[in-house]
């Protein structure tokens, strides 16, 4: 049987070549049958870097930064090396010295666009011994070779030939090769991802699948390929802990001052902005005290009831801004050691804070246009209202009263509940007219609270106003369905009468029963007048309950806008728009060359290679943002809206037919106990969390 090797090749070692050898580093992964090696170049190393004695040491440090899900499959390991051919007939300038009956000096011409250098023989004998010596300890072992004869492209200039593997301790002589060149992963450029968006989640084929369908799904998929994408993640962390421990330290004597200007610059800073947040600290921990004490005082109650949405949306963002220092916070060394895992640590952390600036943002917007407009913004909503109170509400009633639509309604009933009506909008209008001179501070309010606290709070703090200005209309419809559904129970009741049922409620079934001749006689009674009545309560039900519908809806919606804000990551939106490859939704591979024939002048006998061009598939913007907005698509469901259209038919009041799909709409993402610490504490947190951001941008 003939092996499968595939060797993941970083593009950076076949740009410029500019060594005649170079050490490879990275990780083989080994499938359980034992018939696939895949072998992942993480970066190359040239001789004059590497020092034997200290090789183990620093390779052994190196794999404990790794991500354990790397560590629990492979080792960080020396592959094997590649060396430069520049005679073109596939033999490396070693395997030519070694041929030479032991020979101590080569000499071979460095051809690169820098130029030409010399070889020096001491180093390349040194190079020897070091491949003869770890090539014999390896189980697994791969001798590449670069013929710039041949030229592949532009984004890979030359890719390397296989000349010798060891696979197990044993010489594989004839095996299928594949090369897989990609670009190396780098935090904030791309990495790759094997997951991809599918809906599948969200709906259910009903078709019945073929049976080659299912075999295909059976089939046991590539092995370890997860693997060797996280290491591919992983193979920039790799190289740079490796030359940060190889490389000696460069003397920074000329730039002492300067950095010791910027270390000052910096901690200033970061006492400035902790004395700053521990100020507002202060603040707030005093203005919670404050209400803590007048907690059980009737204002506070009667405020917290009418303000509930504002109040809530203020104590969410007090909680955001009291932990910012927490969000902060550096990630821990297991997630910066994988691009993938640090992209995903850095949206995490930057998700509150840039939806916190996104909102004060267009806080501050709304809040200056309503301060600079404050008169004519006053003028327009009073006048609205009352084109609202005398057009819709009060016309309404007195149509009531008449013959709305061409239908005889009961003049006695109408005229009793149309008085009733006009009589509680009439005494409400009289309350509204005497606040309206303070409503212009109202509306500065709510611009002052979009400036401090955003323009979820203002929106909130409008709901509640819209609210309160409307609990004639709730009270209204509340009395008027309450007749509503008691005339409905009534007939209902009498229905069952007259059919000798009755309504079981322990079981929710209907029981035959035998009524008496007065029972009879008192529902024949009944039923006339009440079903007679049942069409002017009716008329009335249904007008009141589309005002108070109409209401509902409109703070519905203004709260799933502020659930929206919310929920909206801006940080992933902001960086799809620069760079979309941060978003990988999945693989491809471009076919750069085949070659089914064996490679002359090489020790293995290849079967077929094959040369490939990673990539990485991205995400449109509405696969970024939709998995942010599911608990908004599936709060609207069938069941609740169907629950609740119900509930009005049915003469329920407006407040407890709409509550359960209005809470299912209107959620906060998260919610943050009050932070109460020591004001030492928080200063000394919001003061590492500063150093910490200084200690990542130098890294």
């Amino acid at each position: 049987m003939v092996r499968k090797c595939r060797i993941w090749w970083p593009t950076h070692l076949s740009t410029d070549p500019t060594h005649s050898s170079t050490l490879l580093f990275g990780w083989f992964l080994e499938s359980p049958s034992s018939d696939l090696l895949d072998v992942v170049v993480a970066f190359g190393c040239t001789h004059t870097n590497v020092h034997s004695s200290k090789l183990q040491e620093i390779i052994h440090r190196t794999n404990e930064r790794m991500p354990m899900g790397l560590q629990d499959n492979c080792k960080l390991t020396m592959i094997g090396c590649c060396q430069a051919n520049f005679q073109g007939d596939g033999k490396s300038i070693a395997s030519v010295a070694e041929t030479n009956n032991g020979v101590d000096s080569v000499n071979g011409i460095v051809h690169s666009k820098k130029g030409q250098k010399r070889l020096k023989t001491k180093k390349k004998k040194n190079m020897l011994e070091l491949n003869r010596r770890v090539s014999i300890k390896n189980k697994n072992w791969i001798q590449l070779v670069y013929d710039f004869s041949e030229y592949v492209g532009k984004r890979i200039y030359w890719i390397p030939k296989l000349q010798h593997i060891k696979w197990d301790g044993m010489t594989v002589p004839d095996l299928h090769l594949h090369v897989i060149a990609y670009e190396t992963p780098k935090y904030g450029g791309h990495h790759f991802s094997l997951g991809s968006y599918s809906t599948s989640e969200h709906t259910k084929s009903t078709i019945k699948k073929p049976m080659w369908v299912e075999d295909l799904h059976e089939k046991q998929t590539l092995p370890d390929l997860d693997t060797a994408i996280l290491a591919i993640n992983s193979a920039a962390a790799a190289k740079s802990l490796f030359e940060e421990l190889v490389l000696p330290s460069v003397s920074t004597a000329r730039l002492c001052s300067l950095y010791m200007f910027l270390a000052l610059t910096w901690r200033l800073f970061a006492i400035s902005v902790a004395s700053l947040s521990t100020l507002i600290y202060v603040v707030l921990q005093f203005i919670r005290i404050l209400l803590s004490c007048g907690s059980k005082s009737c204002i506070h109650i009667i405020s917290t009831k009418l303000f509930s949405r504002t109040y809530k949306n203020v104590q969410f963002r007090c909680c955001q801004i009291l932990y910012w220092p927490i969000f902060l916070q550096n990630s821990a060394h297991r997630s910066t050691s994988c691009v993938e895992y640090a992209e995903k640590a850095a949206l995490r952390k930057h998700s509150m804070w840039s939806n916190l600036a996104v909102d004060v943002l267009f806080g501050n917007i709304l809040g200056v246009l309503m301060l600079s407009h404050s008169g004519s913004v006053t003028s327009w909503t009073l006048k609205l209202f009352a084109n609202i109170t005398n057009y819709v509400l009060r016309m309404g009633c007195v149509s009531l009263m008449g013959n709305p639509a061409g239908f005889k309604l009961n003049n006695e009933l109408a005229i009793v509940l149309g008085m009733l009506s006009l009589n509680a909008i009439q005494v409400w209008s009289t309350i509204c007219f005497f606040m309206s001179s303070y409503f212009l501070y109202f509306i500065r309010g709510v611009a002052i609270c979009g400036i401090l606290f955003g323009l979820t709070t203002s929106a909130a703090l409008i709901v509640d106003f819209i609210t309160f200005a409307t609990i004639h209309v709730r009270c209204l419809h509340w009395l008027i369905s309450l007749i509503f559904s008691h005339q409905l129970q009534a007939v209902a009741a009498l229905w069952r009468l007259f059919r000798d049922q009755k309504l079981n409620p322990l079981r929710q079934r209907l029981d035959s029963y035998d009524y008496t001749v007065d029972q009879h006689v008192v529902g024949s009674l009944l039923f006339t007048p009440v079903l007679l009545l049942l069409p002017t309560s009716s008329a009335f039900y249904i007008f009141f309950a589309l005002m108070g519908t109409t209401v509902s809806f409109v703070c519905i919606f203004i709260e799933l806008a502020i659930s929206a804000i919310h929920a909206t990551p801006y940080t992933k939106v902001f960086l799809w728009i620069l760079m979309p490859r941060r978003f990988p939704s999945g693989l491809w591979v471009e076919i750069v060359r085949c070659q089914s024939d064996a490679v002359n002048g090489l020790e293995t006998g290849a079967v077929g290679n094959l040369v490939l061009f990673l990539h990485s598939s991205c995400l449109n913007i509405w696969q970024v943002v939709f998995p942010h907005y599911k608990f908004l698509f599936s709060a609207v469901s069938r069941v609740s809206f169907a629950t609740s259209m119900y509930g009005i038919l049915i003469g329920r009041s407006l407040p407890s037919a709409m509550n359960n799909f209005s809470s299912s709409l209107t959620r906060l993402p998260m919610t943050l106990p009050w932070m109460s610490i020591p004001c030492q504490e928080y200063w000394k947190l919001c003061y590492d969390a500063v150093l910490a951001r200084k200690e990542c941008t130098l890294n």
